[in-house]
């Protein structure tokens, strides 16, 4: 908790925005765009207390000077060494899903604390990008999760790797990380496991999987793993098994 003019604030209850200039106390700095609509839907004016990060860590206490339709700018008070992760780091390896699926699936998952996302372009996703359209889609699956960093309290953003087949992802060595493909037929689930400190979760597309994909898998030391015994839609499946991951592993 800090104190802005006087009145107590809790941090969590403290409007947050990502900048990208590194903050510095007694610095003012330039919020983004987009904050002048924010500031304004909350009717926020100057002297109010907001926290800034810039996803290297830590959280800034800062109060604006300036809120305006055309500009929003803040002075950085001081450091909070504070982190919000999950001791259990998890990296997502989800096959790319159509609509607005992808981007519910990335800002929910943040939420839940995972470490990293790697969209995965396989033989039965719906999605076909040309490499300039791939790019833009990246860009903005970017800032689906850093808005989703706002809102939860994360101060360290969730990596989100330009999209890649499935055989090349596959080819990356694993490390000592857990594999995990989440699969309705498999034999067991996630109790069978002793907690790990590192899961990679491979979750396929609408329709999961092609067999010589599945195989693949396997063959690169990927271990089926089901959910229960009702089929899940490829933007429920990562989310569920995250947050029981979490419960039996991580930080809940």
């Amino acid at each position: 908790m800090f104190r802005i003019g006087g009145v107590n604030q809790l941090a969590a209850r403290v409007p947050r925005f990502h900048v990208t200039v590194t903050p510095l106390p007694g610095a003012e700095i330039e919020l983004p765009r987009w904050a002048a609509r924010h500031c304004a839907v909350l009717r926020l004016r100057r002297g109010d207390a907001v926290v800034v990060f810039d996803g290297a860590g830590g959280e800034f206490a800062a109060e604006l000077t300036l809120a305006s339709v055309e500009s929003t700018r803040a002075r950085v008070l001081s450091r909070r060494a504070l982190e919000r992760e999950s001791p259990l780091e998890i990296t997502l390896a989800q096959c790319i899903s159509s609509g607005d699926r992808m981007d519910l699936m990335l800002q929910k998952s943040t939420e839940l604390g995972i470490s990293r996302i790697v969209p995965i372009a396989s033989e039965r996703s719906v999605v076909k990008l040309s490499l300039d359209r791939a790019d833009r889609r990246v860009a903005h699956w970017r800032k689906v999760v850093i808005a989703s960093c706002e809102q939860c309290g994360r101060n360290l953003i969730p990596d989100v790797a330009g999209i890649t087949d499935l055989r090349t992802f596959l080819s990356a060595p694993a490390g000592d990380a857990l594999q995990l493909l989440l699969s309705p037929d498999a034999e067991g689930g996630l109790k069978r496991f002793d907690p790990p400190k590192s899961v990679v979760l491979l979750v396929g597309p609408e329709g999961g999987l092609a067999p010589q994909e599945r195989r693949q898998a396997e063959g690169r030391g990927f271990l089926p793993v089901r959910f229960g015994p009702r089929v899940l839609r490829t933007e429920t499946a990562p989310l569920a098994v995250v947050a029981a991951m979490q419960a039996l592993w991580g930080d809940c």
